[in-house]
């Protein structure tokens, strides 16, 4: 009798689609085993937890076997910074079909917001939680606060930022098509201190050749140069820019190891003050999640801001939570990710 249980079992799972087996997921509407009821059942829970106060929940199981992982068990992430656009210029923008199509395919966070104008502030609170004090696009102002980088460090996690048109490593003078208050690495002494972090800021073009050759460690920042990132240029280029860059990423073993990329705005148009949170007011933005654990054409309708962005990010590597990122009322990331919330 034992032996043809462990028969019937064995059966069981060869009949079910290898994709079933420690998914994970189970939809909670729609069909069965429809994809359509999946993304339904993850946008109404959105919904329902904007109405009520709480960040919506997916329904999940226990794995029998996580995800491969890299060799020291680390989440692979890179989020990318663009710039200047609101929602409501990205999607549904005709002249944005890559960064839709990510909108189709993958998560899309509809109440993601800036947290204020200008540029720098946003770049400051998405590394450490905090804007520090700066309200402007400085140049030599000092924000020394801890980033997330230092506790990446202390983990012995690897980490890297690679930033457009930047003509040499740890660069922070002048260059065309180079923004130094897009790169807030600079703006922390300790770090500029430190010579292993600071060659740890790359020039974009050395991102393809470490990504060709899986040299990409486990947490990536990115910063396109200020007409590819559309501060400067328009939204066309900065979609055909991520169309390039993200199907390289996407194709690589890098990211087949349960990689996670996410895509945001530092500010929505200047003079657009819509917020919300813990007081964030640069904008309603549009921020992406893409990830093979995303249910397709997930949408989150929970506000998250900046701190938010860095609170998913720490929860991954479980770390933790800097400035208004320990705020849950900052949001998350994390629904999107089909993942539990217990410290997110």
């Amino acid at each position: 009798m034992r032996s043809s249980r462990r028969l019937m079992l064995l059966l069981l799972g060869l009949a079910l689609p290898a994709g079933l087996l420690g998914a994970g997921v189970v939809a909670a509407a729609g069909p069965a085993g429809s994809r359509a009821g999946s993304v339904a059942a993850l946008g109404q829970s959105g919904r329902a937890g904007a109405r009520h106060g709480s960040a919506p929940t997916a329904t999940v199981l226990r794995r029998r076997h996580p995800p491969r992982r890299a060799v020291r068990g680390e989440p692979h992430v890179m989020l990318i910074v663009m710039e200047n656009h609101g929602y409501e210029e990205i999607i549904g923008n005709p002249t944005a079909p890559y960064m839709n199509h990510l909108a189709r395919r993958y998560g899309l966070a509809t109440s993601s917001y800036a947290t204020t104008h200008p540029s720098l502030p946003n770049y400051l609170e998405l590394v450490s939680g905090s804007t520090q004090g700066v309200s402007s696009d400085c140049t030599t102002c000092v924000a020394n606060a801890t980033q997330f980088v230092d506790q990446l460090d202390r983990a012995h996690i690897g980490w890297r930022a690679y930033m457009g048109a930047a003509p040499t490593a740890w660069f922070s003078g002048y260059a065309p098509l180079f923004d130094r208050h897009h790169d807030p690495f600079v703006y922390a002494p300790h770090v500029v201190a430190d010579r292993a972090e600071c060659d740890r800021v790359e020039p974009f073009s050395a991102f393809s050749p470490a990504l060709a050759h899986g040299r990409l460690p486990a947490f990536v920042w990115v910063t396109p140069d200020v007409h590819h990132d559309m501060h400067t240029g328009t939204v066309a280029q900065g979609d055909a820019w991520l169309r390039a860059v993200l199907t390289n990423v996407l194709a690589s073993t890098w990211y087949r190891d349960d990689g996670v990329v996410i895509v945001t705005f530092d500010e929505s148009t200047v003079g657009t003050d819509a917020g919300c949170c813990t007081g964030a007011g640069g904008g309603h933005i549009a921020t992406f999640v893409v990830s093979a654990r995303t249910l397709p054409g997930a949408r989150m309708a929970a506000p998250v801001d900046g701190a938010g962005i860095l609170r998913t990010i720490e929860a991954l590597y479980r770390v933790r939570f800097l400035g208004q990122a320990g705020d849950p009322r900052s949001g998350t990331l994390l629904p999107l990710l089909r993942l539990p919330r217990a410290r997110g």
